[in-house]
């Protein structure tokens, strides 16, 4: 292994371990949902039997719009992880993401840890990653490359200026990136999702990556994870003030979503969603669909795969009943005006 690919599947092995604690929290920033209250419908006529989740994703079905983050690969225990992973989301019908796939470029070593995911993903839809820094370097015919290891369904960009720029090995830069999503859109042969990775997606960022051709931007706001953080502990860094630095998730999904009345695009809500509320109001807000990854990578590492299933399902029993109490049938009809700020309630 030469010692580019070695530090790369070095630094992903401790990305791992510093997430499964909460030392990377984002320590004052929260993700803004509990600035809002779902309004209560005394005359709610939703029938719970009706209510049904199920849709097409990249022209797979799935039972419950949640995607499970992109989060790793390219390391000896993601193949496992990601095994385990995989299983859930085949059970439950919901899509997965991979993580970077920059070490399946540098070498051979660990392309099951990815490959594994398709395998056994048969019928959920694959999201395969690649990050901005490396974008700029790369042409079409190598992320093709990328695509068809996982034989993919969609394929992530994940957009980390700030963690470029606070990683030891970091590549801080991101000239060209917009016209090279632009050529990636054109040429390569699946959709292309843009995503934050925990500093968030505002209005007029997401409105220049939608003119690039896109088909989803996944907003990753400030309030879960702060990889501004765990790269800051990796260096003993942790008072540098750019730990919390970001946009909250409620905030970006709440003003990215005014994009629809111009934009056909899916919509992915995440950022320290780590609950069936926070769930829910990402719903309420605007979201197509939502995401988590810490919390599941906690869950399946410490209780197992089938806490992971549980803990997924239940939320989607919950937002059945945030349906019910405000009247909505679809989650279409959450998205209408069944949500506001909690100062407008005095």
């Amino acid at each position: 292994m030469s010692e580019s690919a070695s530090n790369t599947s070095q630094r992903k092995s401790e990305h791992i371990r510093l997430c499964l604690t909460n030392e990377v929290s984002f320590r004052q920033k929260t993700n803004g949902f509990e600035n809002y209250e779902f309004i209560h419908s005394a005359i709610t006529e939703v029938d719970l039997n009706k209510i049904s989740f199920q849709k097409k994703l990249f022209g797979k079905k799935i039972n419950y719009p949640f995607l499970i983050s992109c989060m790793t690969g390219g390391t000896s225990e993601a193949e496992n992880i990601n095994s385990m992973l995989t299983e859930v989301a085949e059970e439950v019908k919901i899509p997965i993401g991979v993580g970077s796939q920059r070490q399946a470029l540098e070498n051979a070593y660990f392309h099951n840890s990815y490959k594994i995911i398709r395998s056994k993903a048969k019928s959920v839809p694959v999201l395969g990653n690649i990050g901005a820094a490396q974008l700029v370097h790369l042409n079409v015919k190598e992320i093709q490359k990328l695509v068809d290891m996982l034989d993919a369904d969609a394929f992530v960009v994940h957009l980390n200026p700030l963690q470029e720029l606070l990683q030891p090995e970091g590549e801080p830069y991101f000239v060209g990136l917009l016209n090279k999503l632009e050529s990636l859109c054109k040429k390569i042969s699946v959709p292309v999702i843009a995503k934050e990775v925990g500093a968030g997606i505002e209005k007029i960022s997401a409105k220049r990556l939608l003119d690039t051709g896109i088909k989803g931007i996944d907003v990753a706001g400030a309030g879960g994870t702060s990889w501004a953080g765990v790269e800051l502990i990796r260096k003993n860094e942790i008072e540098n003030p750019f730990w919390d630095w970001g946009l909250p998730t409620a905030y970006c999904i709440r003003t990215v979503s005014e994009l629809k009345k111009n934009y056909d695009f899916i919509l992915i809500g995440s950022g320290g969603i780590n609950s069936a509320s926070e769930m829910a109001k990402a719903f309420a807000l605007g979201a197509d669909l939502t995401a988590s990854a810490r919390i599941v990578l906690q869950k399946l590492l410490n209780e197992g795969p089938e806490h992971v299933r549980i803990m997924i399902e239940s939320w989607f029993k919950h937002l059945k009943g945030v349906m019910f109490l405000t009247n909505s049938q679809k989650l279409s009809d959450l998205k209408k005006n069944k949500i506001l700020k909690k100062e407008l309630l005095t």
